[in-house]
């Protein structure tokens, strides 16, 4: 079986975690804060602040930025649905837009059709890794006055023209899920260079808990959103190992796009040139008229593991009757292919796995 991941972690990771279970410091510790230290100076912002998921830090940062009921966020809508559950959580609207086929990320053009006086915020989402156009995003955002939150969960390390995806907005989100360029088993990661939203998201992640005088205050209802040390300390470790996993996702995606270079049945993602993408994911999209799921069950069959790209939002049950169809998003919902993308693949596995589509397909 050719697996669709396989996280990148060796005996430093375990062996790092190991030390922390045997010193009984488990909760989040000095081991969180280095983390925290890596991020931020990786990035290039003031604060990073670690909690237990990528969906954490999305929920944090709308609530650090005083989003709540009777405001509107827009986001893209072939997004995994914690983009659009949080918005929710925090008691806000989500508003959802269609995509560009080309780059599987927000359409720019359908956001100032979507602003309404309730809008308070954009949600662009940096999608397996290719960054989104946020130069429009941000145009928007200086002319309506509205906060941007980068959904960047997929992206740490990607870049669009000199900046680091996250690093743009008011604030950006990372996740460190398994599925992730690097993993931290679950847990994410807020960035921002606003004091004030930092302190607020360190605040709620921990219960709302502030200490003042060596004295414990809890000075609003918060959240028991802390990363623990042992998951700390493994991101120490793979953030050592993050430029060249980049690196060689990056060669495996040239060795896909070269493979699938004559099969016409088949679009594969963009290469940006104004930006870095880092290949969280590599998902092609299958021409309308192939059956997608049955493309993946015979795939399964010869010993390849695939699954969808992600999901349009607004075909889901709770969200079906907010939004209207919007069609890129239905069809990539419905063709998209999340192919096997990980460090270890061989060039053998990557023939492999195109030479067992071409047959699914015929």
């Amino acid at each position: 079986m050719i697996r669709l991941t396989i996280p990148e972690i060796g005996e430093e990771e375990i062996q790092a975690v190991a030390r922390v279970l045997r010193s009984g410091n488990l909760v989040q510790g000095e081991n969180v804060q280095e983390f925290e230290r890596l991020v931020a100076e990786y990035t290039g912002i003031k604060h990073a602040v670690a909690v237990s998921s990528g969906t954490a830090a999305l929920h944090l940062a709308l609530l650090s930025l005083d989003i709540g009921p009777g405001d509107e966020v827009i986001l893209p809508d072939f997004t995994f649905p914690s983009t659009a559950n949080v918005v929710e959580l925090a008691g806000a609207k989500p508003v959802l837009v269609d995509i560009d086929l080309s780059t599987f990320n927000i359409n720019t053009d359908l956001i100032e059709p979507a602003i309404t006086g309730r809008t308070r915020a954009i949600m662009p989402v940096h999608l397996f890794g290719l960054p989104a156009e946020m130069d429009p995003v941000m145009a928007l955002a200086r002319k309506y006055n509205l906060k941007v939150i980068e959904d960047a969960a997929c992206a740490l390390g990607a870049e669009y023209r000199d900046s680091k995806c996250g690093t743009i907005g008011d604030t950006g989100c990372f996740s460190f899920h398994p599925r992730k360029n690097i993993t931290t088993g679950e847990g994410g990661m807020l960035i921002t260079d606003d004091d004030t939203v930092a302190g607020l998201a360190r605040q709620l992640r921990n219960h709302g808990m502030e200490k003042i005088n060596n004295r414990v205050q809890f000075k609003r209802a918060g959240f028991n959103y802390r990363m623990t040390d042992f998951q700390g300390v493994l991101g120490v470790v793979q953030m050592g190992k993050l430029e060249k996993i980049i690196r060689k996702k990056q060669e495996l995606a040239r060795i896909y796009n070269r493979e699938f270079a004559d099969m016409d049945l088949v679009t594969c993602p963009v290469n940006q040139e104004d930006g870095r993408e880092i290949w969280q994911s590599y998902v092609i999209l299958l021409n309308e008229g192939i059956d997608r799921d049955m493309i993946s069950e015979r795939l399964k069959q010869q010993g390849v593991e695939t699954t969808i790209g992600t999901y349009a939002v607004s075909s889901q049950p709770h969200y079906a009757k907010a939004a209207g169809r919007l069609p890129n998003s239905d069809r990539a919902f419905k063709q998209s292919l999340c192919l096997p993308f990980y460090p270890k693949m061989s060039l053998s596995d990557i023939e492999g796995v195109v030479r067992c589509l071409k047959k699914a397909i015929r």
